[in-house]
């Protein structure tokens, strides 16, 4: 068994755009995917934009733990991808300056006005702990 580092970890999880982002809604789980939007110098935290309207912002401001989960490709020689759990808490920013900070020139396809879109919150979730599966390999890292 290998045990990585969390930039180990991170170079891995570069190349996974999607997650799942799941939370506590009413006694029962929710999920929904999100684009991590190219923002993948990974340290522990993850940035994700939503619009303030949303089931999924209603939910973290009543519970903020969340979880994230993460699952690359296929290898070329049949070796099972890599699968990531996320552990951690969210936090609702709504600082323009910090939206700015994480905004991509993608994201203007589902945010016309960029960082000024009425309602939108940029959601960052803190990891505290990271269990991975890379291929036979498993961890777990503490953040």
């Amino acid at each position: 068994m290998t045990t990585l580092t969390l930039p180990e970890l991170a170079r891995k999880m570069a190349g996974i755009d999607f997650t799942m982002l799941q939370t506590h809604a009413g006694g029962q789980i929710a999920g929904r995917p999100m684009s991590n939007n190219g923002d993948v110098d990974y340290d522990g935290d993850s940035w994700f934009f939503t619009m303030e309207n949303t089931d999924m912002v209603r939910e973290i401001s009543a519970d903020p733990n969340v979880a994230l989960g993460l699952t690359g490709s296929k290898s070329l020689l049949g070796k099972p991808p890599l699968f990531v759990h996320v552990q951690g808490r969210a936090a609702l920013i709504r600082d323009r300056a910090t939206m700015a900070q994480h905004w991509v020139k993608d994201l203007e396809r589902w945010f016309e006005q960029g960082v000024d879109t009425p309602g939108l919150v940029l959601i960052h979730v803190h990891a505290s702990r990271i269990h991975y599966w890379d291929g036979e390999d498993e961890g777990e890292i503490v953040v």
